[in-house]
């Protein structure tokens, strides 16, 4: 049975969340090793999305930031942290269309955020694809 992109997306999310725990719990790991624990097979996406957000975290931080009102990604939760920074980090350095990656922030948003975290997701995501096709 084929993953959809979305239940791909869901999976990183996940990666993402189980490493920025470890992180800021100061518990030793590898991205790898989480991976693996989590994946039965590897997916290309799923390691570009994992892989990108983790080597990119500073620069993709620093973008939420800009655009979060009177906000610090460092104060959402892990979750929110992972779909803002993999929504940014798609929006930027892949070639899934811009609205995609808008639309399946928000639905991950909606699945397991509330609706606050969701319209903020939205409107840091919107304003990253504005200033990226101004540019």
């Amino acid at each position: 049975m084929k993953v959809t992109r979305h239940e791909q997306r869901y999976r990183a999310m996940t990666i993402l969340y189980q490493a920025f725990l470890y992180k800021n719990n100061n518990i030793d790991f590898k991205i790898n090793d989480i991976v693996n624990e989590q994946l039965e097979e590897k997916s290309k996406f799923i390691l570009t999305l994992v892989n990108g957000v983790i080597e990119n975290i500073q620069k993709l931080d620093e973008i939420a930031n800009k655009y979060l009102e009177n906000w610090d990604i460092s104060r959402l939760g892990y979750t929110d942290q992972a779909i803002l920074r993999m929504g940014i980090f798609e929006i930027i350095n892949t070639d899934t269309p811009d609205v995609t990656c808008i639309d399946e922030a928000i639905e991950l948003s909606k699945e397991y955020s509330d609706e606050k975290v969701s319209k903020m997701i939205n409107g840091v995501l919107d304003k990253v694809y504005h200033n990226k096709i101004n540019k």
